[in-house]
């Protein structure tokens, strides 16, 4: 099985070809977990497939999206771009990318030999200010977190939006998201992404906004329990929120994380008297890399494969 490996600005993945491959796409969740597994295989924060699109859908290529706990993912924004760029330089498509995702359609430009800019899809459920409460074995008898829910795409890819201030960073025990307390952030963020009021779970995503306009930002992951060193689809997100509250401009955002720079822009806000919220034009973009090319030889998956199902 042949493969590729990318990173978008630190977030890996590994790819899979299955219109070559021809693999049942049953048995990619197993595979996923498999190889995303870092030490014994080839380790990655999720896995790709790229399949043909569905009949009647206008798109160069489909793109199912695995976590590394082998999870079905909505969607995946650093992974439609690298998907992009694999898509331009293996011939399936031009400078252009239409690729069919589980939570709709989304489009790729090429803006250099290794920057892509993607059309997130647009969110599909905005709740700009709503609190979730945690019970903590502390001084504190329960908390309540100010914070933001979005969803991208239908179905939609849930996302919590936490500006890092007030009672989160006297939690985290500093005064900036970049000194937290790493221990007690991942505690936090777990505690977040697994709340009860969320039925599906959610990426948790905090910020801060500098001195600078620019924004810091950590997300945890749910399928891959743990901070990932970027999101696309949650800085996507934040910036959105961030752009309702007046923070930032909505304009080519930066957003500075572990694994470097994204830059977002929010192309439109309708905002009704009723207080629904529409945004259209979300645009994601930033560096991939391709760290890697060759054939899966891992005897776990091969022993896998041989399997019948």
């Amino acid at each position: 099985m042949n493969f590729w490996k990318m990173n978008g600005t630190g977030n890996d993945f590994i790819l899979i070809n299955n219109i070559e491959e021809k693999i049942a796409e049953s048995r990619f969740p197993e595979i996923a977990r498999i190889l995303c597994e870092r030490h014994l295989s080839l380790g990655a924060d999720g896995l790709m497939a790229i399949c043909e699109p569905h009949a009647g859908v206008q798109a160069d290529f489909r793109m199912l999206f695995f976590n590394a706990d082998g999870s079905l993912g909505e969607m995946c924004g650093n992974g439609a771009r690298c998907l992009s760029r694999y898509g331009y330089e293996n011939g399936l498509s031009k400078d252009t990318q239409v690729i069919e995702t589980t939570a709709g359609i989304v489009t790729g430009v090429r803006l250099s030999n290794s920057v892509y800019r993607i059309r997130l899809n647009d969110p599909s459920i905005i709740k700009p200010d709503m609190e979730l409460i945690l019970s903590l074995e502390s001084e504190y008898e329960s908390i309540h977190i100010p914070c933001s829910y979005m969803e991208l795409g239908d179905p939609g890819l849930p996302h919590l939006i936490v500006e890092y201030q007030g009672i989160v960073s006297e939690l985290c025990r500093s005064e900036h998201l970049k000194d937290a307390d790493e221990h007690l952030l991942h505690e936090l963020g777990r505690m977040l992404r697994s709340h009860r009021d969320l039925p599906k779970g959610a990426n948790v995503n905090f910020v801060e906004v500098t001195p600078e306009g620019n924004v810091y930002e950590r997300t945890f992951e749910r399928g891959v329990e743990d901070f990932t060193y970027a999101c696309g689809t949650g800085t996507g997100c934040s910036a959105c929120i961030l752009t309702l509250k007046g923070l930032v401009s909505g304009s080519d955002i930066s957003f500075d994380m572990t694994g470097g720079s994204l830059t977002v822009d929010v192309e439109e806000i309708d905002e009704s008297p009723d207080g629904s919220i529409e945004i259209h034009g979300l645009y994601l973009s930033g560096p991939t890399n391709i760290v890697a090319k060759g054939e899966i030889t891992d005897e776990n998956l091969l022993s896998l494969l041989r399997q019948p199902g």
